[in-house]
């Protein structure tokens, strides 16, 4: 059963979401809260696999909220997917910098809804590789500070490699063709990075690739180290 916490200032969008995740039968909505204080009260009663959390709240919003579950480490097992009306903004960016799995915009499709809570509740990004590369063409003109002591001198050559095919928005799939290795070895490359690197998922990576200048905006990297 994965069961999920809502957490959104719209009473409607709540009962709505409520009532399309209440009807499969595994998923749960075990709570819901109008505001990111009473999400994060509830996150640590609750525990819950994924919270739902709008980004823009009164008191605290979901970029706080996000960082303050984060930070928890009682609440390491919950994913924060980030709903947002806006797309593709500086707040889904911060958002994802927070350490969100991912984020949904609220137009979207039952179905597709449905699937991502499932997705998210495995502990993948919720960034498919179009998205990705949507989010990195937006932000390519906002250099981020680099050399933040990301550890990636723990990283091997090929995982750094990976890492950097992650952050130009390539799916496992396309990584393993680059790196002419298998699909299997290419996840297995980006799940031991993000361990060395304490990132929580997928996201999470492309932010790290970023700030510690392995890709640079505008251009891509190499990947390999000399």
């Amino acid at each position: 059963m994965i069961r999920v916490l809502l957490v959104d200032d719209q009473p409607l969008i709540r009962s709505g979401f409520r009532a399309l995740l209440d009807n499969e039968d595994d998923i749960e909505v075990v709570a819901e809260a109008a505001n990111g204080s009473e999400g994060l009260a509830l996150a640590r009663q609750y525990v819950p696999d994924i919270a739902l959390i709008d980004i823009q709240m009164p008191f605290v919003d979901g970029i706080e909220a996000t960082r303050r579950i984060v930070a928890d480490p009682a609440l390491a097992r919950v994913h924060v997917v980030i709903l947002t009306n806006y797309g593709l903004d500086e707040y889904v960016f911060n958002a994802l910098r927070a350490g969100a799995a991912g984020f949904l915009v609220k137009d979207i499709e039952p179905e597709d809804f449905l699937h991502a809570v499932r997705v998210a509740a495995r502990g993948d990004a919720l960034l498919a590789p179009s998205i990705t590369r949507k989010l990195i063409d937006r932000y390519v003109t906002q250099p981020l500070e680099t050399g933040a002591g990301t550890g990636l001198e723990e990283l091997t050559n090929r995982e750094r490699e990976a890492v950097a095919l992650v952050a130009q928005g390539l799916s496992n799939d396309q990584i393993a063709d680059r790196m002419v290795i298998s699909p299997l070895t290419a996840k297995t490359h980006i799940n031991r990075a993000m361990t060395k690197l304490h990132a929580r998922d997928r996201a999470q990576l492309v932010v790290l690739a970023y700030e510690s200048g392995l890709v640079t905006p505008g251009g891509s990297g190499s990947g390999r180290t000399s």
